[in-house]
């Protein structure tokens, strides 16, 4: 297997390579949610279109990012902190940059909690978690693994995750969507073929794949990087790119967010 990075466009001009791959099967796409769902709603050229151009294999894993507060902000939970944002306006969320899961996350805090907040983007994590840390800014949406220091050594403070299910990495956290119900922010990633691929390959990349995945050495490792398996069918990881492209069109409408 040769790994190939085609870095730009937050990975829309990668995903474009293998969209218009030969259907062989020795073309695909480790792809992830950005250029997959979100960019469609973001961008108004794209070069592919996820759902035509695509044959999903398995989604290999959800990536959840825990909402993290600053020490000094007086909340503990979801309740706490929407009930302050509303009663402190001004409340200030970081963001690895406009269009990102840090800033969809934060939007839709606003608008499925009804409290305000202000987005403030940053280029990366790093800066985001620097002026968290220096009380800059009150909380962020950031990945798992990146907080997982900084919350044990008290830098800043675990609320909840994004995704539906409790992080293995962060089990004693709640999510926000048992609050807010139906509230999922999931950063994953997954393995697609250009659409043309026939099905009997796509079963094979399937089963083989999910093998390694399954397997108790794989699991630790993901759950080490804030990671947790999914291994889910072609069928299921189709559904799940269906819904998150209606996700993240209704956000990104809702908070007019899309560029030429």
């Amino acid at each position: 297997m040769v790994l190939e990075n085609r870095p730009g466009a937050n990975g829309v001009i990668g995903a474009g390579v293998v969209a218009t791959a030969a259907p062989d099967g020795q073309t695909l796409l480790f792809g992830h949610v950005g250029p997959l769902t979100i960019s469609p709603a973001t961008q108004v050229r794209m070069p592919y279109d996820t759902l035509r151009d695509f044959a999903p294999v398995t989604q290999v894993v959800s990536a959840a990012t825990a909402l993290v507060v600053r020490p000094g902000l007086p909340v503990r939970t979801v309740p706490e902190l929407l009930d302050y944002a509303r009663a402190h306006p001004g409340v200030t969320y970081g963001s690895v940059g406009p269009g990102s899961t840090t800033h969809l996350a934060g939007e839709m805090l606003q608008l499925m909690g009804r409290a305000p907040f202000t987005h403030v983007p940053y280029q990366g994590a790093a800066p985001v978690m620097t002026d968290l840390l220096g009380g800059r800014i009150d909380i962020a949406f950031l990945n798992v693994a990146g907080v997982l220091p900084q919350i044990a050594a008290g830098g800043v403070r675990g609320i909840a995750v994004s995704t539906l299910r409790r992080a293995a990495a962060l089990p004693d956290l709640p999510t926000v969507s048992d609050t807010l119900p139906g509230f999922e922010v999931n950063s994953w990633y997954g393995v697609l073929a250009p659409a043309a691929v026939p099905q009997p390959i796509i079963d094979r990349l399937y089963r083989e794949i999910v093998v390694i995945l399954r397997t108790p050495e794989i699991t630790r490792l993901m759950n080490q990087n804030g990671l947790d398996v999914e291994a889910t069918t072609p069928a299921e990881f189709r559904a799940k790119i269906e819904q998150d492209l209606r996700r993240w069109a209704e956000v990104v409408r809702a908070v007019g967010l899309r560029s030429e």
